[in-house]
């Protein structure tokens, strides 16, 4: 057979063989011996324990009749033990052909059942089969540990590139802005400000990187927990995207009392995130619709939703980083990080986000916990059971 250069990194497959009588070890030995199978040879099912406590194997030939401990309760012990349940048996005998004991055998977790005297052409097939088998689990686990690993490396290098890219883009957006100040030619105002708006695109694009970075090689993005309130988060976000999107119409209504223990600034990432992509994807003609429903006890929600439809073939990928390959030309949309990273901050705060793209809308809805559990003890952010005062207000259009 014909070996890759895969099964040279792999070790020898180790084979165990159990059998009270040495001549009958000898024989089978003799007859499954291979390069790149080590045989291991037990004399009793307890020697046969200590060999599968030690090895990794890939079959065990097991005799029936043995002192001691028989074949049958030896296999039990192996099918009891979560390290080696999953280890290939076949049973092998010298005795008479009985149902009841090759049901015994089967119900006992064997794959086969051999009588004595063995073919031998048979017998190495039918150990070949598990050689091939345990050979190609090795290489899927090998191959895994590598494209892990590979990856790691990958997102290491996107965490490393986007830290040491804020430096220089600090350098230029610092430059740029003074020079807007100081120029009072129209045609430089355009130009100046044309560099400081690709900067902060370059800028927000790096912390999408960064973000990225942080929750698949941190195990999750980091929160710094303080009293908060959704309605205030959500009020700074929109008069920031109001000051670069004027003709932009929300309209923010908030009910209930919208306090809880959250990152502000993280939640303003989220808030940020969907309203501008309602306000650059919907219909200009229809204002965003902004709710903050604090009236649960447990949670606030906080919906955005705009005119116009996800296509369909994008939607069910919406969260996903850089959107599955659903990119539309011609269409400045980023990397396609931010959804992934707003579903990666809302999860740190053990909230839920889903998304309803139907009857020409798009409402994306988020829920975020009011408490948070440290050391047994629930803590409300800003919101008590009894008698708390609510903050409301009715639809607030800001044009």
């Amino acid at each position: 057979m014909h070996k890759t250069k895969e099964d040279n990194m792999l070790p020898r497959v180790k084979f165990l063989l159990v059998d009270d009588l040495d001549e009958n070890l000898l024989a089978l030995s003799a007859l499954l011996r291979r390069d790149d199978v080590e045989l291991l040879q037990a004399r009793s099912g307890f020697e046969a324990l200590e060999y599968l406590l030690a090895h990794d194997v890939a079959l065990a030939f097991i005799d029936v009749q043995m002192p001691d401990m028989d074949g049958f309760e030896l296999a039990e012990l192996i099918r009891g033990s979560e390290r080696t349940r999953h280890v290939p048996l076949i049973f092998v005998t010298a005795g008479v052909r009985d149902e009841r004991r090759l049901f015994k055998g089967y119900e006992s977790g064997a794959v086969d059942f051999l009588y004595k005297p063995i073919e031998p052409h048979i017998l190495r097939n039918k150990a070949e089969v598990f050689f091939q088998l345990y050979r190609q689990k090795q290489q899927l686990a090998l191959e895994l540990r590598e494209r892990t690993e590979t990856l790691r490396l990958n997102e290491m290098f996107v965490a490393i590139l986007g830290h040491d890219l804020r430096n220089p883009l600090g350098a230029i957006l610092t430059a740029a802005t003074l020079l807007q100040r100081s120029l009072k030619e129209e045609i430089n105002q355009k130009a100046t400000a044309q560099i400081v708006n690709s900067g902060k695109r370059m800028g927000r694009l790096i912390d999408d990187m960064l973000d990225l970075a942080r929750a698949r090689l941190a195990g999750g993005i980091a929160l710094v927990r303080n009293s908060a309130r959704l309605d205030d988060v959500v009020q700074r976000v929109v008069q920031e995207y109001q000051a670069g999107f004027p003709h932009c119409r929300i309209d923010v209504h908030a009910e209930g009392d919208a306090a809880g223990e959250w990152d502000a600034d993280r939640l303003a990432q989220v808030a940020a995130n969907l309203i501008g992509n309602a306000g650059r994807h919907g219909d200009p003609a229809e204002p965003v619709r902004v709710h903050i429903d604090g009236t649960r006890s447990d949670a606030v929600v906080f919906s955005v939703a705009n005119a116009g439809l996800i296509p369909p073939a994008i939607l069910p990928d919406i969260f996903n980083p850089f959107r599955g390959g659903h990119r539309r030309e011609g269409h400045g949309d980023g990397l396609g990080l931010g959804l992934y990273i707003v579903e990666q901050i809302v999860t740190a705060h053990r909230g839920e986000i889903g998304v309803q793209s139907a009857n020409g809308h798009t409402v994306f809805t988020v829920t975020i916990p009011r408490k948070v559990e440290e050391g047994g003890n629930t803590i409300y952010g800003g919101w008590a059971e009894s008698g708390s005062e609510t903050h409301a207000s009715g639809w607030q259009s800001l044009n």
